[in-house]
């Protein structure tokens, strides 16, 4: 059994934020002091040293195709910062000459000063947290900036000649109306960005709205805001390629693209989740340690590593796995694909596939598969039908 790795991305967590914002599940901790930028840095650095030793990714190198730096709030670091760590980790990997290095940045963080020397750091795309245009919004959801700070960074992202950027915009808030919900992505639109994640709030466990639940647009103003709002998207250049993901023509984000087919990650600082395939079949996945403090003690302690989890994919989990990451897109997924990247034959999995045409939930040609807008309202029942049978 043989699989061709794929393309190897790298993702990078800034665990710290200004404060917790309560619709906010992500591995976030609201500072209490000054964030220890050159000792987190430091210890993200050495983390990647372990995961290519550890993996013997020197071996055959693979370049990275590309790099994302989220959290928590990336733009607490400064510029200085994210140039060392950037020169670091070029200096362990080499990358592609056509590189994707996406920032995560809140506006209320952010000027104009520290948006060119992200630029200058070697950040080709900087992903903007918008949220909401509204300010009543904003507040309910705990965001730290203002609606004319939001204007700015776009403004800002514009002007200073990176090769993308995106704005993250939620629907379905918190007393939203229809019209609000419409109007804030007007106002999106009007900024021309290249990339719009448009996505709808939902409530998750151990989260502040979770304990203490606002009101909700009910579903079926739901899917009126996500009708007209696609039809609004798509009358002004935007294309869906992703559940939540817009973009104008070739400006799709390739660190996502990467997940979704499928591809490989590594994945340094708190929390973070990596993903390796290996020549000899094997597929291991990886977790490091959450909170910062033990994180950082990982750094202090040379014999106590970052990793706090790491498994290998069973053969029998890989056609969920797989299956379950390519239905976020919209494009048509390649057949052989799945044999390069799940080393699986077709015929492992061919009367799911079978049972799926028959269901009109996929299509398919010779050569490709493709969900259809039946198997997008089942697709529970769809991935359901790839998992495998409990023992």
């Amino acid at each position: 059994m043989h699989l061709i790795p794929p393309a190897l991305s790298l993702y990078i967590h800034i665990p710290w934020c200004v404060q917790k914002c309560p619709y906010c599940d992500f591995n976030s901790h609201a500072l209490k002091e000054t964030i220890p930028e050159d000792h987190y840095i430091d210890a993200l650095l050495e983390d990647l040293d372990r995961d290519i030793s550890k993996y013997q990714l020197n071996a055959a190198p693979r370049p990275l195709h590309s790099i994302f730096i989220g959290g928590g709030t990336p733009s607490l670091i400064s510029a200085q910062g994210i140039e060392r760590l950037l020169k670091g980790v070029e200096q362990r990997i080499p990358f592609k000459p056509d590189i994707e290095i996406t920032m995560e940045a809140n506006p209320g963080t952010v000027e104009a000063e520290r948006f060119v020397g992200y630029k200058a750091a070697g950040v080709t795309r900087i992903s903007i947290g918008v949220q909401s245009f509204a300010e009543d919004k904003l507040v309910s959801l705990g965001r730290i900036h203002g609606k004319q700070e939001a204007l700015n960074a776009a403004h800002l992202a514009h002007t200073i000649g990176l090769n993308s950027f995106n704005l993250d915009l939620m629907h379905g808030l918190p007393d939203q109306t229809i019209e609000q919900a419409l109007a804030d992505l007007d106002q999106a639109i009007a900024l021309n960005p290249p990339h719009l994640s448009w996505y709808q709030l939902t409530i998750e466990p151990n989260t502040m709205f979770y304990y203490k639940q606002p009101t909700l647009p009910d579903d079926d103003e739901l899917w009126d805001i996500f009708e007209r709002g696609h039809q609004k998207l798509t009358a002004a250049g935007y294309v869906q390629y992703e559940i939540s993901g817009y973009s104008k023509v070739n400006y799709q984000c390739q660190h996502n693209l990467n997940y979704w087919r499928f591809g490989d990650y590594l994945g340094i600082g708190c929390g973070s989740h990596g993903k390796l395939s290996f020549s000899d079949g094997r597929i291991i996945r990886t977790t490091k340690i959450k909170h910062p403090r033990g994180y950082l003690m990982a750094h202090q302690n040379m014999v106590k590593p970052y990793l706090s989890d790491e498994f290998e994919v069973p053969m029998a989990d890989r056609p969920f796995e797989f299956f379950m990451n390519r239905f976020r897109l919209i494009e048509s997924c390649p057949k052989q694909d799945f044999i390069d990247t799940t080393g699986l034959p077709l015929s492992s999995i061919q009367t799911t596939i079978d049972w799926a045409l028959e269901q009109q939930y996929l299509s398919e040609t010779e050569t490709h598969w493709q969900i259809t807008e039946k198997g997008k309202l089942f697709l529970n029942d769809l991935l359901e039908a790839f998992m495998a049978e409990e023992d």
